[in-house]
């Protein structure tokens, strides 16, 4: 993920969805700063939590991860 496309598909799927970071975090059971820090790239998720934001978007994994 060393290009941050999870960020920059995480950030699009957010806004389809008309979240606000603390929106999608409460959501998740993550704060906004989390949130935050995958978006930007500073921090990534584990393994377990790809699984469960794909599954809040009804997307694959895939789909966050490429291009």
């Amino acid at each position: 993920m060393k290009d941050n496309c999870f960020g920059k598909n995480l950030k699009a799927l957010r806004l389809e969805e008309g979240l606000s970071q603390r929106d999608l975090g409460d959501k998740l059971g993550f704060s906004n700063q989390t949130i935050s820090f995958w978006e930007s790239g500073s921090r990534e998720p584990d393994l377990d939590t790809l699984l469960e934001i794909a599954k809040y978007f009804g997307v694959l994994v895939d789909a966050l991860l490429k291009e």
